[in-house]
């Protein structure tokens, strides 16, 4: 056995350096964290978006997610996911080429999911409009539920699908709330309950940063007890220091409160002019686009028109408006010839209209069977024909069928008196 292993060895080692490498796949419960290069150079900075509009714009879509997450009575931990995933999907893509109202939309209704408290999109749109009209102190005005706003669902949905996409489907995050409970516990200020709540006031303006992309919940959790303390005036261990115990450097504490204490010196900012420069933008990459195409002006190829009633799903369906009674021959009248022939078949399209018959003024159409010939057909009947026509005769008598030519009822008995020559079968 060891002679065999050693004598594939060699064949092993040489065919390693043709062996074609993938990528590898890491599963861990740790936070997803990004390189410096993909922080720096985010597809917005590249699509002509400034850094400070891009900051912008990142920040009013994390608090449109946390006032749609209040108004929806959504969990804190869902609201703080859906705002993380927010800020993933963006250095991924543009904030130019895809809107960040609607991906906001999508973000939350993803988060609520993944922390077991969905929300229908309907309520996620219904809120978002209401929180638009307040902020620009409009008229509250409910969605009409139009074109439009079907329009927008199909959005939604479909920016929830790419979120997914582009992130991997790895939409796991490890928030530090109980993170800072057990810190404290272990500093002994378990019972300061302004301390506990400040840390995690310091948490959730965080997640309007992009601190979670950059460290670790455990570096995030001891930078929010840091300036909690610092506010409140509360010493901290400092021999040995005590965000040594929970394997964080000094440094990281530091550059996680500037990115913090930042947002608190930003002005506040207009959505109509973020909005405006983002449109500008994405009609600046439209032309672009279609000139390097060389198409229409929204850059797409013409496609070829449609047949006459075509259906997407593959099959060509008649539309509302379109339906055409089918044509069909007129049968002839019953002879000796052809009443052999005689084929019972479906007789759908007349149900429930009414034929005059000589007896009565108006009668009902058997929604059953009808009694039609096939000239073309004579002495042809298939089995299934000749079965139906079996179980015709097998009926009673008071059961009728119409005459397609004349309008009229016939029966068993008619049929058998047209046989013998004695009537033709136009009367009842």
């Amino acid at each position: 056995m060891n002679a065999k292993e050693n004598s594939t060895a060699p064949t092993k080692n040489a065919s390693a350096p043709n062996a074609k490498t993938y990528g590898k796949i890491v599963l861990t419960l740790q936070n997803c964290l990004l390189p410096d290069e993909k922080l720096n150079s985010t597809p917005s900075y590249l699509d002509g978006l400034d850094a400070e509009t891009e900051t912008d714009l990142r920040i009013l879509g994390c608090e449109l997610i946390q006032t749609a997450g209040i108004l929806l009575k959504l969990p804190q931990v869902a609201m703080a996911t859906g705002q993380v995933i927010f800020q993933r999907f963006y250095y991924s893509k543009s904030l130019v080429r895809h809107n960040m109202e609607t991906t906001a939309m999508g973000c939350i209704c993803l988060a609520s999911k993944i922390e077991e408290a969905p929300r229908r999109i309907r309520d996620v749109i219904n809120v978002f409009n209401h929180v638009k009209q307040v902020s620009s102190q409009k008229a509250i005005q409910p969605v009409i539920l139009d074109q439009n706003y079907v329009a927008l669902k199909n959005q939604v949905i479909k920016s929830e699908r790419r979120v997914l996409k582009e992130l991997g489907f790895c939409v796991h995050v490890k928030h530090p709330h109980k993170i800072i409970v057990m810190y404290l516990q272990v500093l002994g200020y378990e019972k300061n309950r302004s301390l506990m709540q400040q840390s995690w006031n310091y948490m959730n303006d965080s997640l309007r940063s992009d601190v979670f992309l950059r460290y670790q919940p455990e570096t995030v959790a001891c930078a929010c007890v840091y300036l909690a303390a610092r506010q409140l005036q509360l010493p901290l261990p400092t021999t040995p220091t005590w965000f040594s115990l929970f394997r964080v450097t000094e440094s990281s504490i530091r550059d996680v409160c500037r990115r913090i204490l930042r947002l608190y010196s930003r002005p506040r900012v207009r959505p109509e002019q973020l909005e405006k420069r983002v449109e500008e933008l994405r009609r600046q990459y439209e032309e672009a686009r279609t000139k390097a195409r060389g198409g229409d002006v929204d850059g797409h190829t013409p496609s070829p028109p449609l047949p006459k009633h075509h259906n997407a799903w593959g099959g060509f369906i008649s539309r509302s408006g379109t339906h055409a009674a089918p044509e069909r021959t007129k049968s002839p009248r019953y002879d000796k010839a052809n009443v052999r022939n005689l084929q019972v078949l479906l007789h759908r399209e007349v149900k429930g209209q009414s034929i005059p018959s000589e007896k009565d003024s108006t009668a009902e159409v058997d929604p059953e069977v009808t009694v039609t010939v096939d000239p073309a057909n004579l002495k042809r009947l298939s089995e299934d024909d000749q079965a139906a026509i079996n179980r015709h005769e097998d009926r009673e008598v008071t059961d009728r069928e119409v005459d397609l030519e004349t309008g009229t009822w016939r029966n068993r008995a008619n049929i058998a008196a047209s046989t013998d020559g004695t009537e033709d079968g136009s009367n009842v």
